[in-house]
């Protein structure tokens, strides 16, 4: 059965067809590329508006069984980047090193990217990672952070993720092998 990942989409443009998701599909693509096992995308736009971005992280979690959730957009200082604050009100517990390596990671590519508020936390066994919306700087985060992301999934108890070595190697240690 193929593992469910959710893949949600904030921006109030994308969800009104007003402009191309391009964060999304960043996403995708690059799953596609690193993951050697089979997974299947359960992806959604909304606008940026807490209770729409909240409940659509729940649903996946809680409904789709997705166990690993990636959302992009709406990390930034605008007043309507509200991402980070809707995962936290639906997450168990915060993961604060997430959202640290990925500036670190982009402060090397662009100043401004301290500017950015991403935040990663678990609901269940489910691990939400919100990701910018630049589709480049989509690609940098998940390279920062994913070498963590299929053991922090192994301790939550959901689902094992597989990689293409020569893509994304990642951590487990021995004992989990």
């Amino acid at each position: 059965m193929p593992i469910a990942i959710g893949i949600l989409t904030v921006s109030d443009r994308a969800s009104r067809g007003e402009y191309e998701d391009r964060g999304g599909p960043a996403i995708r693509e690059w799953l596609t590329r690193v993951l050697c096992c089979e997974w299947t995308a359960c992806a959604e736009i909304v606008p940026d508006e807490s209770d729409r971005i909240e409940a659509a992280i729940i649903h996946m979690c809680d409904e789709q069984g997705c166990g690993l959730v990636l959302t992009t957009g709406g990390t930034g200082p605008s007043p309507r980047d509200v991402t980070p604050e809707a995962t936290e009100a639906v997450c168990d517990r915060l993961m604060p090193g997430f959202g640290e390596q990925m500036r670190a990671a982009s402060l090397q590519v662009v100043p401004t990217a301290i500017l950015s508020r991403q935040i990663a936390g678990t609901r269940g066994r489910s691990l939400i990672i919100n990701l910018p919306g630049n589709p480049s700087a989509v690609a940098d985060c998940l390279d920062a952070v994913f070498p963590a992301v299929p053991y922090c999934l192994d301790l939550l108890g959901g689902p094992r993720l597989e990689t293409r070595a020569e893509e994304c190697e990642v951590f487990r240690p021995a004992a989990a092998l």
